[in-house]
């Protein structure tokens, strides 16, 4: 039934654990006003992240947007240094000035964060193209929104990976809306993977709440970048529960609509084929989640122990310094 060892389904659900809990413990931050700005949560939206990256070396790039907690952590980022970064704390990311969307480790291969909607898609762009004039093997992973299909970098990025036979992948997080605005009503192209035929790139739809489907795809599209054979677009249709930001109350969504996408939770079915396929056990299931509870509990005293930074920090890192 699986073609992964319990040890590489084990660790794909436990990553989707870590995502969906880190979020939890940011909204619940934020409520009490110990995380300031905004934050966008990916509650929902976990297999994409994960199914994507767990196709990644360690000497790969993403590059991902203003909702890009779970991109860091499916790339390897620790969690402690997430948190203390949303926190503002000097231990953080990076040293408490990016905050909820500037977050980057560019020794994981996250060449970061963006909170500018498509900013990332020629980022990741650039990135390929460095990956072929060096020579290597190596692929970019470009995570971005629907709305972002509809901006202009989005057509000249992938009209110019096309061209020169990129190794970059575009991942659509269709989650249905721009903000407030449903793909709809946003987009004259409904089916947004089809976009790609405008460059002459394989497109395809994927299930973006099954993490082995989006796993499945992104392998195929790795594999023929690494190959040289260029770039890929791919659309997963996923959904966040939570609205864009903390002060969106979500008048634009049917309820009706929410109960039907969370009964797909990436988590809760990807648990049960684990579950029913002997896998794992029900004790099995309930030790990784308390672990990752704990792990979690153990980044919230990181961060929040941590101390802000110095005021002679304050024009540091504006530019570079040296030659």
């Amino acid at each position: 039934m699986f073609k992964e060892s319990k040890e590489e389904l084990v660790n794909l659900l436990k990553k989707m654990l870590q995502i969906r809990y880190f979020e939890e413990k940011v909204w619940e931050l934020l409520a009490k006003n110990l995380i300031k700005g905004a934050s966008h949560i990916y509650v929902g939206e976990e297999a994409v992240a994960v199914g994507a990256i767990s196709c990644l070396r360690d000497d790969d790039y993403i590059t991902s947007t203003h909702r890009g907690h779970g991109h860091c952590l499916a790339k390897g980022g620790e969690i402690k240094y997430m948190l203390a970064e949303l926190c503002g704390k000097v231990t953080g990311y990076c040293k408490g000035k990016g905050g909820s969307m500037h977050i980057a480790d560019v020794t994981k291969g996250n060449l970061g964060a963006t909170g500018i909607v498509g900013s990332n898609i020629p980022v990741a762009t650039g990135a390929g193209l460095s990956i072929k004039l060096r020579g290597t093997d190596q692929v970019c992973l470009c995570f971005f929104g629907d709305g972002a299909t509809n901006n202009g970098v989005f057509h000249e990025s992938l009209n110019i990976a096309s061209l020169w036979k990129l190794p970059v992948i575009y991942i659509i997080e269709n989650n249905l809306y721009g903000m407030s605005v449903s793909v709809e009503k946003a987009s004259a192209v409904k089916d947004l993977y089809k976009k790609a035929c405008a460059y002459n790139m394989p497109g395809e739809p994927v299930d973006g709440m099954d993490v082995l489907a989006v796993k499945e795809a992104v392998s195929r599209a790795v594999a023929r970048a690494r190959k040289g054979e260029g770039p890929t677009l791919l659309e997963c249709k996923t959904y966040r529960y939570y609205g864009h930001s903390r002060s969106d109350p979500k008048v634009y969504r049917d309820r009706k609509e929410e109960e039907e996408w969370k009964k797909r939770d990436p988590i809760l079915t990807f648990s049960n084929k684990l579950l029913n396929a002997g896998i794992i056990t029900p004790e099995e299931l309930k030790k990784l989640k308390e672990d990752v509870e704990k792990e979690i509990a153990e980044a919230e005293e990181f961060a929040l122990s941590s101390p802000y930074p110095p005021l002679e920090e304050l024009e540091r890192d504006v530019y570079v310094e040296g030659e």
